[in-house]
C-alpha cells in the first residue's frame, strides 16, 4: 500500500492499536486521552492501550454521572466527562513571567514557551467545535503566545460518537455528532460481533505521517456504510434539544423575565459549569512576591463570572446577585458571544448540565425564557 495521504479512508485492526500509540510516541507526541480515574472518564496521559476506558461507558443526566460496564470491549464507548481539552491549551494555573531585583531595578523574564507536542486522542465533534471557538478568542480577538505555541504543536485525533449522552444536544448547536473537519486523524470504532476495527480518515499531512509504519488497508464500502449508520443513530438519539432560532435576540431582550429569578434560587454560584465548559475562558492574574521581595511572579488562573469578585471595581462588585451573574453567563454564552466572535459560545456537549450539583439544565432555561413573562415581575435586579 502507498504511503497515506490526506483524504484517504483506511481500516486499522483493533490488534494494531498498540502500534498506533507507539507510532504517536515515536513521532514525539505526548499522548493524552480518556482514562478512568476517581469514578469518571477524564483526560490524562495514555502510554498503553490499557490506560484507555476499555469496556466502560457512562450514564449522564442533570446533576448525575455514573460509570457502567459495557457488554463489549470498546475503547471509546463513552461520550464526554468533566474534563475538556482546554486544560492543556489554556492551563488552569500558568506562570506568565518572573521579575528579579537588580541594582538598576527589576528585570522581567517571560515564561519559556511550553513546547510539548500533544496528541489529543479521542476528540469528539463538539470538542473540535469548541477548539475552533477558543482559537477565535486566543488567536483572533487577542493574541496569546502561550496558547498559540501549544495549539500549533497539537495533533487532533477525533473519534466519531457511537452513542449520545443523556445531556448532549450537539445536533441543536450544529456541532455534531459527526466529525467533518478540523482533525488530523478521525477514527470510527466498528464493533460487530467478532469484528473490531477502526475506520481511519486522514485529515492532514501531520496525521498521514503518523500512519506510515502501520499495516493499514483501504476501507471497504461495507465499513464506510457502517460508520455512516453509527453517526446517524447517534444523531437520532440526542438526550436534549435546544431551539436556537432567534436565541441571541431572545436573551438580550429578556433581562426582566421571571425565569432568571427562578433559576437563581437554585444556582449555587459554584462555578462547576464554567470549569467544565470547553469554551469558557474567564481568568484573572495575580502577582506573587517572594518573602525577601527580590523576586515576583505573575500567574494567570481560571476564574468565573459566577464569582462575586469577578466584576469587583474599587470596593464593590458590578453583579452582586446570583441572578445577575447567571443571567450574564447564559446571555453571553448563547447570545452576545455571537457579537464578539461570530458564533455561539455553546457546543452542546452537555457538561454544564451533568456537572451542575443541583441539575440546572440550560436547555430547560432557554425554553422557560421563551414562555411569556408574567406582568409585574421584579426580575432583573442586580
Amino acid at each position: 500500500m502507498n504511503a497515506p495521504e490526506v483524504g484517504d479512508r483506511l481500516l486499522m485492526d483493533r490488534g494494531d492499536f498498540p502500534a498506533f500509540l507507539s507510532a504517536l510516541q515515536a513521532s514525539g507526541y505526548r499522548v493524552v486521552g480518556p482514562t478512568v480515574r476517581d469514578g469518571a472518564i477524564v483526560y490524562g496521559d495514555i502510554r498503553y492501550e490499557t490506560d484507555l476506558p476499555i469496556g466502560w461507558t457512562e450514564r449522564q443526566d442533570a446533576g448525575t454521572y455514573r460509570l457502567e460496564r459495557r457488554t463489549d470491549a470498546a475503547l471509546f464507548g463513552y461520550v464526554v466527562g468533566p474534563h475538556s481539552w482546554k486544560k492543556y491549551l489554556f492551563p488552569s494555573h500558568e506562570r506568565l513571567w518572573t521579575a528579579h531585583r537588580t541594582e538598576a531595578g527589576f528585570t522581567v523574564t517571560p515564561e519559556p514557551a511550553d513546547e510539548t507536542r500533544y496528541a489529543f486522542l479521542g476528540m469528539r465533534a463538539c470538542e473540535l467545535a469548541a477548539l475552533d471557538i477558543t482559537d477565535k478568542v486566543f488567536l483572533g480577538t487577542v493574541h496569546d503566545p502561550s496558547y498559540e505555541t501549544r495549539r500549533q504543536r497539537t495533533l487532533r485525533i477525533a473519534v466519531q460518537c457511537g452513542q449520545a449522552g443523556g445531556t448532549c444536544f450537539c445536533v441543536s448547536m450544529g456541532t455534531g455528532p459527526g466529525v467533518t473537519h478540523g482533525f488530523d486523524l478521525s477514527l470510527t470504532e466498528l464493533l460487530d460481533g467478532s469484528r473490531h476495527e477502526f475506520l481511519v480518515v486522514v485529515g492532514s499531512p501531520a496525521g498521514a505521517a503518523v500512519l506510515v509504519t502501520l499495516p493499514l488497508r483501504p476501507a471497504s464500502p461495507d465499513a464506510e456504510k457502517q460508520a455512516s449508520r453509527i453517526v446517524a443513530a447517534t444523531a437520532a438519539s440526542m438526550g436534549r434539544a435546544m431551539e436556537t432560532v432567534g436565541l441571541r435576540d431572545l436573551l438580550v431582550s429578556q433581562p426582566d423575565h421571571p425565569a432568571w429569578d427562578r433559576v437563581a434560587k437554585r444556582c449555587l454560584s459554584c462555578t462547576n459549569c464554567t470549569m467544565a465548559c470547553p469554551t469558557c475562558f474567564c481568568h484573572t492574574t495575580e502577582e506573587v512576591p517572594s518573602l525577601d521581595a527580590d523576586t515576583a511572579e505573575r500567574w494567570r488562573r481560571w476564574d468565573s463570572c459566577f464569582n462575586l469578585e469577578f466584576t469587583k471595581l474599587h470596593t464593590a462588585s458590578v453583579r452582586t446577585s446570583g441572578m445577575s451573574r447567571y443571567r450574564q453567563w447564559l446571555t453571553h454564552k448563547l447570545g452576545t458571544w455571537n457579537d464578539q466572535f461570530g458564533t455561539s459560545g455553546c457546543v452542546g456537549c452537555g457538561r454544564c448540565i451533568t456537572w451542575c450539583p443541583v441539575g440546572i439544565d440550560i436547555t430547560e432555561e432557554v425554553a422557560a425564557l421563551r414562555a411569556p413573562a408574567a406582568a409585574g415581575s421584579d426580575g432583573g435586579k442586580a
